[in-house]
């Protein structure tokens, strides 16, 4: 993801995000039959979500990243690690040698072969990732997405939507894409310039070992880190 886009654009996880393991009655939505559901089933599928979740210590997970939009199509892949609290590393292998990492206190973004790393405080970060970032503390996802809905998706799960709260001059709708346990298999985000960015992601590790050092930074020789400007 394009640096200049990604600090102009809003957030998670810098969010989700993050970035499981919980399992429960696969039957609670069986009789559902409208195509867009409010209420008590809502607040059922997003418990399963925070659930599923906040069982968790770590996850590991491929993932595949597409962006559409202002002209351009594109679609890079690679490995996520997710680590509580507030840490999250995504490693690209298509393209091979980017990094975004998040440890914590600091967000860095580094292709190699770029000339600089550029580094941005995790508060300020403004970034498609960060609607992840709610899965990495305690997960309350009625509290981090406002108006949400509810629809059946392709085989047997189920399409939450909603507005990211804080999100409102950036984002107006942010999906999750989640089977009968709250695990969520897709994310995708449509921004105000009608851009849409999405994550699917496969081969989930719940609670997976973290190598030694993994959220840990290291610059690369002779390549300066650079404070890049908080998001306008």
């Amino acid at each position: 993801m394009i640096l200049g886009k990604t600090l102009r654009c809003g957030s998670f996880l810098g969010i989700f995000l993050i970035a499981a393991a919980a399992s429960l009655s696969p039957g609670l939505f069986a009789q559902q039959s409208p195509p867009s559901v409010k209420g008590p089933d809502v607040h059922a599928l997003a418990q399963r979500v925070d659930q599923h979740y906040n069982k968790l210590h770590s996850l590991k997970a491929g993932f595949t990243e597409s962006y559409v939009g202002l002209g351009m199509r594109r679609q890079e892949s690679g490995t996520l690690l997710l680590l509580k609290p507030g840490r999250m590393r995504w490693d690209y292998s298509s393209p091979a040698g980017k990094l975004f990492l998040l440890d914590g206190k600091y967000a860095w973004f580094y292709t190699q072969g770029d000339t600089q790393v550029q580094r941005i405080a995790a508060k300020q970060l403004d970034d498609l990732r960060s609607p992840l970032r709610f899965l990495l503390g305690h997960t309350e996802l009625e509290k981090e997405l406002t108006h949400i809905t509810i629809k059946p998706a392709l085989d047997g799960e189920f399409s939450l939507t909603g507005q990211p709260k804080g999100q409102e001059k950036r984002i107006p709708r942010l999906t999750l894409t989640v089977n009968s346990t709250g695990a969520i298999s897709a994310i995708e985000i449509e921004e105000i310039d009608g851009a849409i960015t999405s994550f699917t992601f496969t081969g989930e590790v719940p609670n997976a070992p973290v190598p030694m050092g993994a959220f840990h930074f290291i610059q690369p020789p002779g390549i300066p880190v650079i404070d890049a400007p908080p998001p306008v």
